[in-house]
């Protein structure tokens, strides 16, 4: 959603009861689609459509999008593609029915997959493992160098992200209370524009947003230090569940898509940085920049025990959401965990690895 939310509450500890007015609120204007980018074209009213929602951070994804895979594949079908702004914006957009499939973070997913939102959703491919393309940064002048000088400081991170996941992870590691810190919420480009006007003093983001901020500032910690110290965070692709069972075939062909647009990163990095750089409106250069600072699994990779596992057999990523959800928890952002049965049987592992390896 492009609207800044400049102004909501600082604290990240509301209420549960506040998320679900707040979700109230926002189902219809998912309903309306207001404020979000959408792509209409090729739309021919005799055709079922599918509804993508993407981010604008360097993906294959992006590749997918822009290369138009999925309408070559897909001929018998409709592809929109609704831009959306962070995963908690996705996750209301699921809770609407307004979409089939979304590129979303394992915080949001976790949160997703937990009381109240339950949201009724697989993961069905890894997009990428986040490395230095998320990370906190804190503002020239502050007088901030470490994690621990935050306190009594301003920070923005878009609330239920893999970023506001990785700040509050960043804090504990640093023995930081979150209740020290005033963290406030802010969308990417919302919390640039409050940056540039000095009213936060750190920002823990995603790219492109990131990229900006560095310019003039101070990267803290990056999410692959918390990934090796055990909190990694990872950008999925999830389907509905309901979509996944009535459209099995459909869920293949956008794997193989997605599975086609790694390969083309680790092949041809000069061709995926041209497909992203046309997506995010930036260079080629700048593109393949953004690109070397992510980790993008191999299909062999994906289709593992250590992240999606097998046909029946849902391989580590299950666990990792889980681990999210229990940490969300201590952090009073969810009322509790789910089990760990709840995180495999969301892991859509139906016809892995050949779906993956078969290109």
């Amino acid at each position: 959603m492009t609207s800044p939310r400049n102004r909501r509450p600082s604290r990240h500890h509301r209420p549960v009861r506040a998320l679900l007015v707040l979700l109230a609120a926002l189902i219809p204007a998912v309903l309306m689609m207001a404020g979000c980018s959408v792509d209409r074209s090729g739309q021919d009213s005799s055709k079922p459509t599918i509804r993508l929602a993407y981010q604008s951070f360097p993906s294959g994804d992006l590749i997918v999008k822009n290369n138009r895979w999925l309408e070559d594949a897909l001929p018998n079908y409709n592809i929109k593609w609704t831009k959306f702004d962070s995963g908690a914006d996705i996750n209301t957009a699921f809770i609407a029915k307004q979409i089939d499939f979304g590129a979303i973070g394992s915080s949001p997913v976790a949160r997703g997959l937990s009381a109240p939102l339950n949201i009724p959703y697989q993961v069905a491919f890894v997009l990428d493992v986040a490395g230095d393309n998320e990370a906190l940064v804190a503002r020239n002048g502050t007088g901030i160098n470490t994690v621990a000088d935050l306190r009594g400081k301003r920070v923005a991170t878009a609330f239920a992200s893999t970023a506001h996941y990785s700040l509050l992870a960043a804090l504990a590691q640093a023995h930081v209370d979150p209740k020290d810190v005033d963290i406030v919420d802010l969308q990417p480009q919302a919390s640039l524009a409050a940056w540039q006007r000095g009213d936060v003093d750190a920002v823990y983001t995603w790219l492109p947003t990131l990229d900006q901020l560095r310019k003039d500032g101070k990267t803290l910690i990056a999410s692959r230090q918390l990934a090796t110290a055990g909190k990694p965070t990872l950008d999925l692709g999830v389907v509905s569940t309901q979509f996944a069972k009535d459209n099995p075939t459909v869920v293949d062909t956008w794997r193989k898509a997605q599975a086609r647009a790694l390969a083309l990163i680790h092949d041809d990095p000069q061709a995926a940085a041209k497909a992203v750089a046309a997506q995010l409106g930036t260079t080629p250069e700048d593109a393949a920049n953004q690109l070397r600072q992510g980790t993008y699994l191999t299909a062999a990779e994906i289709s593992s025990p250590t992240w999606l596992g097998t046909d029946g057999q849902p391989g580590n990523v299950a666990e990792n959401l889980h681990s999210a959800a229990v940490f969300l928890a201590e952090q009073q952002q969810i009322p509790s965990a789910p089990p760990p049965s709840t995180f495999q049987q969301a892991v859509y592992t139906k016809g892995l690895p050949g779906v993956l390896t078969a290109q």
